[in-house]
């Protein structure tokens, strides 16, 4: 491209995807969606908004448009039908999540209300959004598990992770990133959901067992009645400190036992890990470099 982009999003593993411009010379303007076909190199649907685009999701059948206190759901067809709008929060970040399988279209972003989240079931247009109250203050991340079953949530303070069964909207789990506030770039499940990683301004990575929560770290004072809730926190069992401190996303490899790191300064790193605590960095790359390189 010979302008500057902002946000890509990808159709699963296919040829489509969505584009939105940014930096000093956008290839396109910010409030415009372009959904390019990546084999014939050419945009096949646009669309244009009244304020800026912060996020984009796809489905097969579905486009979501996240704007700054709505979010917008159009059919993805030829000509685009828009079929739901969506009140939320004032939401800069574009904080919105589809489920990542295709046989399952809930779709999940911050709700009207402060620190709540809503829950919407594309494929069922008669039932009404589901509001989980999920935190006092703002939403910064969300994440669904592979099958759609569970949400994971956390604020702006970070310190706690928030685990809800999206059927009932009831919390299941409450995890502790830490003690002091930090901001969490991105929440992960492992594919069989046993399992949660995230990645915070820190430069670290947590990892949380969510199959068998006593397996987290505990305080040796939890269940003392006198003290406070602080002390019956489930802490994470692994905690991985990323080279220089680096800001990071981070998801599980294909062995659950293995986290990757794909870090702001270029670097690639994937991590082994084991219920004990101990880990070990197994490959190292710098992307940036090979892609300079022209490789």
């Amino acid at each position: 491209f010979d302008g500057g982009i902002q946000q890509v999003e990808m159709l699963f593993r296919c040829n489509y995807l969505a584009i939105v411009g940014g930096g000093q010379n956008p290839k396109y303007p910010p409030n415009r969606v372009v959904i390019w076909n990546d084999v014939q190199k050419n945009s096949v649907i646009e669309l244009s908004f009244a304020t800026d685009v912060r996020a984009v999701r796809l489905r097969r059948d579905r486009i979501v448009v996240i704007l700054d206190t709505m979010v917008k759901v159009f059919t993805f067809t030829q000509a685009p039908q828009q079929v739901h709008v969506f009140d939320t929060c004032n939401n800069p970040r574009g904080i919105g999540v589809l489920c990542p399988s295709s046989s399952n279209s809930l779709l999940a972003f911050p709700g009207v209300k402060i620190g709540s989240v809503q829950l919407v079931d594309l494929g069922n247009a008669e039932k009404s959004p589901a509001v989980i109250e999920a935190h006092e203050n703002a939403i910064t991340c969300i994440s669904l598990n592979l099958d759609g079953t569970l949400l994971a949530t956390a604020s702006e303070k970070g310190t706690l992770i928030r685990i809800f069964n999206t059927a009932t909207c009831l919390l299941e789990n409450e995890l502790r990133r830490g003690t002091g506030n930090a901001y969490i770039y991105c929440i992960n499940f492992s594919p069989e959901s046993s399992l949660l990683c995230l990645a915070s301004d820190h430069g670290t990575i947590h990892i949380f067992n969510i199959a068998d929560p006593k397996k987290n770290k505990q305080s040796s004072l939890a269940g003392a009645n006198f003290l406070p809730k602080y002390f019956n926190s489930r802490w994470s069992f692994m905690k991985i400190q990323i080279p220089n401190g680096c800001q990071c996303m981070c998801a599980f490899g294909n062995d659950s036992n293995t986290v990757i790191a794909v870090c702001g300064d270029g670097n690639y790193h994937k991590f082994h890990f084991n219920e004990k605590g101990d880990s070990n960095r197994e490959m190292s790359q710098n992307f940036l470099e090979m892609t300079d390189g022209g490789k």
